[in-house]
């Protein structure tokens, strides 16, 4: 998806969540249970920009149905080299409905379950602010 890939790589990962649908999955790598609903998965996505550096997407690759893409990146968190994958499933009004992120190696991954982990009380009032309507 154009629109998500052009937002990740300019770092403007506030305005993904225009771009999610209101009952959007995000299955993270680090954790068991999907997140549900547009206002967690928006501040995960925001939080996520608060931890990556020096982050770019290497590959693209595409369904034939156009409602999925694979997106290969590469990040730094902490000072820990990412490897990792974005699987994207979109609807036919062209929101984000499902969001799989996959990373490697795994001290890769227990670096971005810490650094995200350290940012989950910001996401959780992020998420709970969008659910209400009041401003961050």
């Amino acid at each position: 998806m154009k629109e998500f890939r052009a937002a990740v790589e300019s770092g403007e990962f506030a305005a993904v969540g225009a771009l999610l649908a209101d009952d959007v999955v995000f299955r993270s790598p680090v954790a068991f249970k999907p997140y549900e609903g547009k206002p967690i998965v928006a501040a995960i996505l925001r939080g996520v920009g608060r931890v990556f550096t020096d982050f770019r997407y290497v590959r693209e690759l595409a369904d034939e149905d156009g409602h999925g893409s694979a997106l290969v990146f590469e990040t730094v968190v902490d000072g820990v080299s990412i490897h990792g994958l974005d699987l994207i499933r979109t609807n036919d009004a062209g929101l984000i409905t499902e969001l799989t992120v996959m990373v490697r190696p795994l001290s890769a991954a227990n670096a971005l379950a810490a650094a995200m982990g350290a940012q989950f009380p910001q996401i959780q009032a992020e998420a709970i602010a969008d659910m209400t309507g009041e401003a961050r």
